[in-house]
C-alpha cells in the first residue's frame, strides 16, 4: 500500500505525456509512426506513406498513365483508395468489399481474386470513372462518389491535397520527389530481384526493360524518366532494388535519398538505370 501514491503519480505522468503527444500530433508537429519502412513524397506539399502504401499508389498512377487518363483521374483514384483502404490491398471489408477500392464482387466488379490484383482494381476504377458524365469538372469527392456510391459521399475530399502531391510526383512532374528508405536484408537478390523489377515494369507500364549491365529503361524526356524512377523507388522494398540513377541524380536503398552524381556515374536524360542487390 505504501507504493500506491507513486503508482498514481506514474499513471498521471503517462496520461499527461500521451495528451501532449496527441495534442502536438494534431498541430502537425509530430507524425504518428508508420508500420514498416517509410516513404516521403515531396511535390508542392509532403505525404508520408509506408512501403506497401507507396507501391500501391505508384501502381494506381502507372495504370492511369498507361491508359492515358488525365492527372485529374489519377488524383480521384488515389483519393478513393486512400479513403477506402488507406492504400492497402485488403482481403475483407464492408459486406463483400475487397481490395484497394473496396470493390464488391456481388456488384459486378469481378471475382475476389481479380479485385485483389491492384492493377485489375485500378483499371476497373478508371473504366467506371470514364463513364461518369462530366466527372472532369466535379470535385474530387463527387467524382469518386459517382463510382463508389458510398454511404459517406463527402469523405473522399479530405484526401484531395495528399492525392495532388502523390500525382505530381508519380507522373514525373517533380524531380527526386519520392524517397523511400529500405533497411534490413533485401527481399530479393541478383537475377530474382532483376526479374521482379522487370515483371513489375511489364505489368504496370507494358515495358520491356534491358538487363544488360543493369536494368535500363529508355525514356523520351525528363518527365517520363522521373515517372519510371519514382515508380522504381516506390517498389524497392519488395524487389531488392539497391540503386536508381537518372540524369544527375542517384537514389540508394539504405540511405533512401536522391543525391547529385557526377562523372561516369551520371547518365543522360534518355535512360533510367536500376541496380539490384547482388
Amino acid at each position: 500500500m505504501k507504493n500506491k501514491p507513486f503508482a498514481i503519480v506514474a499513471v498521471l505522468a503517462l496520461v499527461v505525456a500521451l495528451g501532449f503527444f496527441v495534442s502536438q500530433s494534431f498541430k502537425g508537429t509530430i507524425k504518428l509512426p508508420l508500420l514498416g519502412p517509410e516513404c516521403t513524397v515531396k511535390a508542392d506539399g509532403e505525404v508520408t506513406l509506408d512501403s506497401v502504401q507507396m507501391a500501391n499508389a505508384a501502381t494506381i498512377s502507372a495504370v492511369g498513365m498507361r491508359r492515358k487518363m488525365s492527372e485529374r483521374a489519377i488524383v480521384v483514384a488515389l483519393a478513393t483508395a486512400l479513403q477506402e483502404s488507406k492504400l492497402e490491398n485488403l482481403d475483407t471489408g464492408d459486406r463483400d468489399s475487397v481490395g484497394l477500392f473496396q470493390q464488391r464482387p456481388s456488384q459486378g466488379w469481378g471475382t475476389p481474386e481479380q479485385i485483389q490484383d491492384p492493377r485489375y482494381a485500378a483499371d476497373k476504377f478508371y473504366t467506371a470513372l470514364k463513364k461518369v458524365k462530366g466527372w472532369k469538372k466535379m470535385r474530387v469527392t463527387d467524382a469518386a462518389q459517382k463510382v463508389q456510391r458510398s454511404a459517406y459521399p463527402n469523405a473522399y475530399e479530405k484526401w484531395a491535397d495528399e492525392s495532388e502531391v502523390l500525382t505530381k510526383a508519380l507522373t514525373g512532374r517533380a524531380t527526386g520527389a519520392v524517397e523511400c528508405t529500405v533497411s534490413g536484408e533485401p527481399a530479393l537478390r541478383g537475377a530474382a530481384a532483376a526479374a521482379a523489377l522487370t515483371e513489375g515494369l511489364r505489368l504496370d507500364w507494358g515495358l520491356d526493360a534491358s538487363q544488360d549491365e543493369g536494368l535500363k529503361v529508355a525514356v523520351k524526356d525528363a518527365n517520363t524518366g522521373w515517372r519510371y524512377a519514382h515508380w522504381l523507388v516506390s517498389h524497392a522494398q519488395t524487389t531488392g532494388l539497391e540503386r536508381v540513377r537518372f540524369a544527375d541524380r542517384e537514389w540508394n536503398a539504405p540511405d533512401g535519398k536522391w543525391q547529385p552524381v557526377t562523372g561516369d556515374r551520371r547518365v543522360g536524360n534518355d535512360t533510367v538505370v536500376a541496380e539490384v542487390f547482388r
